[in-house]
């Protein structure tokens, strides 16, 4: 039996397939806007997203952050409120492709938003979760349908984008998500600080960098600054920084065709047998056979 979800969700599948032209994460006419897709199952592997929406209309992905597992497929949206890094698997095949659109989640636009919307400070006495999902209701999937349907017109696309991108932030802070969407711009919370001290930490990551160096971004004292940073990402400012230039650094290997010491020294490793070291216990492998798998596809 088909429901009206499943008409909904082919609408969405339709609107995504002619601009998703290569597996993956595609740009589009929108900075801020990517489509993804996928045609196979792609077992657990560490990633990393920036701050975005992630609506899927077909298949399903399984995040892993910590002890905790979300599960999100076609009709949710997943809110990656912190670039953390996480542990993702993806369901799709040949016959049902995974399709799926990615809404950069725009600090700036967010706090017009929360400004204009009069919305009282959440006051959260608890850290709010840093990826968390939801169903994907009738408001969210008509303003995420506006919104692709201009991808598809340049005109439009250059008039009414930011119009479409605001309508699917509005709409996100009228949702069950509003709680950590509020927290990432409250100037004051410690939410907030951190999310500031992971753009100024993933700008910089390849530099020797210091916990006090990143406390005195997000305006604490080193000790705070680790507690909150633990808790919202929950990994250590060393153990982030670590994960983050090894998934860099596999984006080099693979996407760029760089040797293994000159991907080493632009993520900022000063050894290269440290590298090697950490890159074959993070993905169980050697960053030398990831290079030759790349030249032998």
């Amino acid at each position: 039996m088909v429901t009206l979800h499943d008409n909904a969700n082919a609408s969405l599948c339709a609107l995504i397939k002619p601009l998703a032209t290569r597996p993956g994460f595609v740009d589009t006419l929108l900075p801020e806007v990517q489509v993804l897709s996928w045609d196979h199952y792609v077992a657990s592997s560490p990633q990393i997203y920036e701050p975005s929406l992630m609506v899927l209309a077909q298949g399903s992905k399984l995040a892993r952050l910590g002890p905790r597992t979300l599960e999100y497929g076609a009709g949710h949206y997943l809110v990656q409120a912190l670039s953390v890094p996480f542990m993702c698997e993806t369901f799709a095949t040949a016959q049902e492709p995974l399709y799926g659109v990615a809404i950069a989640i725009d600090r700036l636009l967010l706090g017009e938003l929360v400004e204009s919307m009069g919305t009282p400070g959440s006051a959260q006495l608890q850290t709010p979760e840093s990826m968390t999902s939801a169903a994907l209701d009738d408001s969210m999937r008509s303003s995420v349908e506006r919104l692709l349907r201009c991808l598809h017109d340049p005109l439009e696309c250059r008039v009414m984008g930011r119009a479409r991108l605001r309508e699917v932030l509005y709409v996100a802070l009228r949702g069950p998500q509003a709680g950590v969407l509020q927290a990432l711009v409250e100037q004051q919370g410690h939410f907030a600080r951190i999310a500031s001290s992971l753009n100024y930490l993933r700008e910089r990551y390849a530099e020797p960098l210091s916990v006090e160096q990143l406390a005195r971004c997000a305006n604490m004292s080193p000790s705070t600054f680790h507690e909150h940073f633990k808790r919202s990402t929950l990994l250590s400012p060393v153990q982030y920084l670590k994960r983050l230039r090894l998934i860099k650094a596999q984006q080099m290997l693979i996407g760029e065709g760089l040797g293994v010491a000159q991907v080493a020294h632009k993520v900022g490793y000063q050894s290269t047998s440290q590298f090697s070291r950490e890159y074959k216990r993070y993905y169980d492998r050697s960053p030398g056979s990831e290079a030759a798998q790349r030249t032998l596809a």
